[in-house]
């Protein structure tokens, strides 16, 4: 006889109605997917996405997201542990303007970046004077690409680290370990997954930013023009082949979030 007391494996507590609107938002999401699909020039999808513009296009992605997501782990880990852990007065403000990126319109985060690093802007005049310029080079594509995808980083390894919390360190500075050994033996290996995350979401934000990359980079084949970039100027001359490399886009990010969320869904199951 079945023990009335013990719970139900298959209960989940959701509400029937939930699958309602959850259904409309998959749709919703779904639908337009579908429609690439449907539009896509199947006989000539490679020709199309193998032209000199749109290989050079998706070189240049690929490099500087590469590029952008090495500069975001330099500077969002420090970020993230400083937030987490830190306990100075404003780290609140500072959290707001690290994570302002994630809201403003990418095109502004682009006018941001010009009027400060370029040949006229609040520092890049003075780079200027010694030679150096940024705006509308490759330099200003990674720039452009870390600047919007920094966000993502510290908000998965900021909340790893929470979710881990401090007593490890603790344990291991009790032990005679410095912080920088805890840091480095201790607390990496447990927001491992977080970290992870996190690079996998910033490439992948950094290999679909368009607004930022065209205000500050601007569009020049082989140096600025990636492949977001390429898709916009396909679509006013070549609507195949835009489409074409929209369905490539729309395949690496399903790729990307795949590695990220598929694993740990994977894991709690």
């Amino acid at each position: 006889m079945q023990d009335s007391a013990r719970p139900d494996r298959r209960f989940t507590g959701l509400p029937g109605w939930i699958w309602v609107p959850a259904g409309v938002a998959a749709l919703f999401v779904v639908v337009p997917l579908v429609g690439i699909l449907a539009r896509v020039d199947w006989a000539h999808f490679v020709p199309l996405i193998t032209s000199g513009s749109s290989l050079a296009a998706l070189r240049l992605s690929l490099e500087t997201a590469l590029a952008s997501t090495a500069v975001v782990l330099v500077l969002g880990v420090p970020m993230a542990m400083a937030l987490a852990r830190g306990s100075v007065p404003g780290l609140r403000w500072l959290r707001a303007l690290v994570l302002l990126p994630l809201v403003l319109p990418p095109v502004v985060g682009g006018l941001a970046l010009l009027y400060t690093f370029g040949r006229l802007g609040l520092v890049g005049r003075w780079l200027d004077v010694v030679g150096v310029q940024i705006a509308f080079t490759t330099t200003a594509v990674v720039m452009a690409q870390a600047f919007v995808s920094l966000p993502f980083l510290v908000v998965s390894l900021e909340g790893a680290l929470r979710t881990a919390g401090g007593r490890y360190e603790a344990v291991a500075a009790t032990l005679g370990a410095s912080p920088t050994h805890a840091f480095r033996r201790v607390t990496l290996p447990l927001v491992l997954p977080g970290l992870a995350s996190g690079l996998v979401l910033a490439f992948a934000r950094s290999l679909g930013e368009f607004g930022a990359t065209l205000t500050f980079a601007g569009s020049l084949q082989g140096v600025t023009r990636t492949l977001p970039l390429e898709v916009y100027l396909q679509r006013e001359t070549d609507p195949d082949a835009a489409v074409a490399l929209a369905l490539v886009l729309v395949a690496v990010a399903a790729a990307v979030v795949g590695l990220a969320y598929g694993r740990r869904t994977g894991g709690a199951r």
